[in-house]
Order: structure tokens, then C-alpha cells, then sequence
């Protein structure tokens, strides 16, 4: 399988491209600077400088399986990556015929922005990157692809566990957490034996 990995560089997307290479997968990955990742068999690094610039990922995707969105904006003040670079990423995808579209989302948006602990206190901390989780979304589930969006809560940075719990009605606590080896572990089986086409799996420790 041919994974191409929006977001590689990031702290999840680089958990994305180490499991998938240890699996044995072909990973793409659209990086800004040529040169990011160490050489190694199976990776093709291709240049995205910037996140709007279709053209540029629209070339490196022909043969993909799936595109898995790890894209993240900045910690703090107004970002719109994740929402531009979907959008990128849809336009992109039809134009190279590639349809699975796996995109990491979080709790606490839309439907699930209601009066939870969890919701009020991600609000609170990272509102910035929730409204462009928010407008993120709708270009998924309006671009027609074969699409999964996965709502995590906390990240945390930790060796992988291998074991978590994931489902479209999991309870979200204020403590619920997963680590990012898990998470990448979780997209990358989503990807493999798609089990939550066109729904929003939660996924937790």
C-alpha cells in the first residue's frame, strides 16, 4: 500500500511515516523543505512548500491508496492549515484519482462542542485550532471521497502502547488522552481494513 502523509514533519504525521515504513508501506510525503526526513527505502519526500499549492500535490499523488491528514496549525494565535490544506487535498486527490481520504480531526468540534468538561476546557486552551478543525470538516464530508475524520482528544507523546479504545459513540473525559504512536497505529489500521468509512471515530487509552 502507498500512504501519502499530509502533516509528515509534524508530531503525529512523523509517527504516521515511521509506523507505515516499519509495516513495509510506500510513504509520500509533502514537505516544505527537501531534505526533512533521513534517507530511507520505501519514503519519497516531494515538495509542498505551501499548503494552497495544488499543482504541487496533485503531481506527487498518482498511485496513492490513501491520503491520511495529520496536518496541524500553530499553538497559538489564528491558523487555518488544517482547513487549507484539505482543501488542497480534495482538489488534489479527484485530479490524481485517488479516493480514501483518512483526516485527523478533535473532539470538541461541531456536534461534539457542547457543555462537556473536556469540550469547555479544549475551548479554553486551543480555540484557534478548533474553529480550523471546524471548517476543516465540512470540505470532507461535501468532497464526495471515501472519507474517515478522527476525533482524538488530548494528544500525549509517549511509546506506543498498543492498546486503546475506538468507536463513533466512545465517551470523551477530561482526562481521556491517547499518544501519538497509538493514534498513528489507529490511522494507518483505518487505512488498511477500513472500518468507519464516512463516520467520526473517538479513539482514547
Amino acid at each position: 500500500m502507498t500512504v501519502a502523509v499530509l502533516g509528515a514533519t509534524g508530531a503525529t504525521g512523523r509517527h504516521v511515516v515511521s509506523t507505515a515504513l516499519r509495516r513495509g508501506y510506500r510513504v509520500v510525503a509533502p514537505v516544505r523543505r527537501a531534505g526533512t526526513f533521513a534517507p530511507h527505502e520505501g519514503l519519497d519526500e516531494v515538495s509542498w512548500p505551501e499548503v494552497t499549492d495544488v499543482p504541487a500535490l496533485t503531481r506527487a499523488l498518482p498511485g496513492t491508496s490513501v491520503v491520511i491528514s495529520a496536518l496541524g496549525g500553530a499553538g497559538t494565535g489564528p491558523t487555518t492549515v488544517c482547513t487549507d490544506g484539505v482543501r488542497s487535498a480534495v482538489t488534489a486527490m479527484k485530479a490524481a484519482g485517488v479516493d480514501r481520504l483518512i483526516a485527523l480531526s478533535a473532539h470538541g468540534v461541531l456536534e461534539t462542542h457542547d457543555k462537556s468538561l473536556y469540550s469547555l476546557a479544549v475551548w479554553a486552551n486551543v480555540a484557534e485550532r478548533m474553529r480550523d478543525k471546524e471548517t476543516m470538516e465540512p470540505l470532507i464530508t461535501a468532497s464526495g471521497l471515501d472519507w474517515t475524520i478522527v476525533r482524538p482528544p488530548k494528544l500525549a507523546d509517549h511509546d506506543e502502547i498498543g492498546k486503546y479504545r475506538a468507536g463513533t459513540d466512545l465517551r470523551i473525559r477530561l482526562w481521556s488522552s491517547i499518544g501519538r504512536a497509538d493514534l498513528a497505529a489507529f490511522l494507518l489500521d483505518e487505512a488498511e481494513t477500513p472500518r468507519y468509512a464516512h463516520a467520526y471515530p473517538r479513539i482514547s487509552r
